[in-house]
């Protein structure tokens, strides 16, 4: 249940948004492009971040890049 707690963890890392054109999801109202955002997990496919919403959210490593 390591989900329960990530928004109170240290972040891993950091990341920027580069875009916020999603095919298949709205993502353009939780993610701003150019805004830096704390990874608090990360998968093979995912980032998990605390989003513009406050919330954590799980969004594919496309719409990012590494600082």
């Amino acid at each position: 249940m390591i989900h329960k707690t990530w928004d109170q963890t240290e972040p891993i890392k950091k990341i920027e948004c580069v875009h916020n054109e999603a095919k298949k999801f709205v993502v353009s109202n939780v993610l701003t492009p150019g805004k830096v955002y704390d990874v608090q997990n990360e998968s093979e496919e995912f980032y998990f971040v605390i989003d513009n919403s406050g919330r954590i959210g799980g969004f594919y490593k496309e719409y990012f890049k590494e600082l």
